[in-house]
């Protein structure tokens, strides 16, 4: 039965990459100073996400949005970033942001609706 909806999810998933790429919105400008800050504090985020999922592609469109360097993982692709999603963050789902604290712990974040409150929240 699961072999039945895989044609429909690739078709799906491409349309969505395509519709992703031909309306990619402008980033936030800022100066090199300013920039150079938001890319220090992003070193501490991690959005684990799959391509084709329509939440991960709201995030990252925020993302750009926002002009935020944020490490990707698509843990499909990736055992470590598999292994930390379910272990760390307790379950597989994307999108997840991984935030890291100063003190070495981690809060992960998995709604999509929250994640972009939370960025525009800390970098708008």
């Amino acid at each position: 039965m699961k072999y039945l909806f895989l044609p429909i999810h690739l078709v799906v998933g491409g349309l969505i990459r395509v519709v992703d790429f031909l309306t990619t919105p402008t980033s936030m400008k800022r100066n090199e100073a300013a920039q150079h800050a938001i890319d220090e504090r992003c070193k501490n985020l991690t959005l684990y996400y799959y391509p084709s999922c329509p939440f991960c592609v709201r995030v990252k469109r925020q993302m750009k949005r926002l002009n935020l360097n944020i490490r990707k993982i698509d843990p499909r692709k990736d055992d470590a970033g598999m292994k930390n999603l379910q272990e760390q963050g307790g379950k597989v789902q994307v999108p997840c942001l991984q935030i890291k604290a100063a003190d070495g712990s981690s809060e992960w974040m998995y709604e999509s609706a929250d994640i972009n409150d939370y960025l525009i929240r800390e970098f708008s």
